[in-house]
């Protein structure tokens, strides 16, 4: 019964006391760090890489890499400032490495020749819920759509995490929101 109260009642975490007890090689620390953070990167990780399974792997990245760089983590902003710019930074290579290993190959052409007509078609729905709408997105607006309208990250920040400058930021950001009012309204 008392095992049972104590599950019942939320767990607070103290990020600056767990975060030095990770950094030196606590794993429970970095346990409570985990259960208090992953949902907000999962969450962060899926809505940019447009896939549920995408995200699932990429936050294991995250906190893999969390477990790696702790050490190097200076307080010099929130934990969940620093970890929410991880998560962006694993999402943002792995959308390159995912870039290159396509311009690599045609494996898109063999794809679409497995697949039956009937897979190919157009799907039309009555309605379409924001969420998949923003999955359906091209990968560079998804991102920066993501990055600005749910993040709130601002245009030169955006552009500095991708490798882009504000104007081709607030392009994209355009591009995403005529293509989701598109799809939307259909």
């Amino acid at each position: 019964m008392a095992a049972a109260l104590l599950q019942a009642i939320p767990v607070t975490v103290n990020d600056s006391s767990d975060v030095a007890l990770a950094a030196g090689g606590d794993r429970l620390a970095f346990e409570r760090l985990y259960r208090a953070h992953v949902n907000r990167v999962f969450s962060l990780c899926t809505r940019m890489s447009g896939s549920r399974t995408m995200g699932e792997e990429l936050t294991q990245d995250v906190f893999v890499r969390t477990w790696e760089k702790l050490p190097q983590f200076r307080g010099e902003s929130a934990f969940s400032t620093w970890l929410h710019r991880l998560a962006v930074n694993v999402v943002l290579n792995a959308r390159k490495i995912e870039g290159r290993n396509a311009a690599r190959t045609d494996e898109g052409d063999v794809e679409d020749e497995r697949r039956p007509e009937t897979a190919r078609a157009p799907m039309h729905i009555e309605r379409m819920d924001l969420a998949e709408a923003i999955s359906k997105l091209p990968p560079g607006a998804r991102k920066i759509f993501v990055l600005h309208d749910v993040e709130g990250y601002r245009h030169e920040e955006i552009a500095e995490m991708c490798g882009i400058t504000s104007g081709g930021s607030k392009a994209q950001l355009h591009r995403a929101r005529l293509l989701l009012r598109g799809t939307l309204e259909r």
